[in-house]
């Protein structure tokens, strides 16, 4: 046998060990695919889209308003998208998002959605929401099923911390013929 055979082989090897390595690192540590399950982010997201995710996105820039994130609570993951940010008062009357008092305009949802009444502190007692407004590293989330969604609105659900995102939602990927940037 030649000895250079045998280095070239372990030196293939190596090669082939380096990229597999490099590989799972990027998928624990970088980015993700996530599926859609459910009707909550219709029609945004239909269920059995998958996403395809960023895990360290929101811990190196801030979270935005309407980035859409993946969020782990107990044993169960969901597809919400980012309503209220820390320090902001939250409340929906008559079909309007009034965000710290002013009327802001919700762009992604269809014009048929209907989003209930709703005050800041119907979703956050004032004595874990000092001030009336979303407490640092916590935010409010919310489906585009405004009528089909657990989300922030339901008291057991409630506000999501900074550390239950898990990531954010940045390219829908499937079907392949509605590929589009999410956020």
């Amino acid at each position: 046998m030649d000895l250079r055979d045998v280095k070239e082989f372990f030196r293939d090897c190596l090669d082939y060990a380096i990229w597999l390595g490099g590989i799972v690192l990027i998928f624990t540590f970088v980015i993700a695919f996530h599926p859609v399950a459910g009707n909550s982010m219709t029609s945004t997201l239909e269920e059995g889209d998958i996403t395809l995710v960023s895990k360290f996105y929101h811990k190196v820039f801030d979270i935005e308003r309407n980035n859409i994130v993946i969020v782990k609570k107990g044993s169960k993951t969901y597809i919400k998208r980012i309503i209220g940010l820390p320090g902001e008062n939250i409340a929906y009357e008559k079909n309007h998002l009034y965000i710290n008092g002013n009327r802001t305009k919700e762009v992604f949802l269809d014009k048929e959605t209907f989003t209930a009444n709703f005050d800041f502190e119907d979703i956050c007692d004032l004595s874990e929401c000092k001030d009336g407004v979303i407490p640092k590293d916590y935010y409010l989330v919310m489906g585009d099923n405004r009528n089909n969604s657990l989300d922030s609105r339901d008291k057991e659900f409630g506000l999501v911390k900074k550390d239950e995102i898990k990531g954010i939602a940045l390219v829908k990927i499937w079907p392949l013929n509605k590929i589009k940037v999410l956020n």
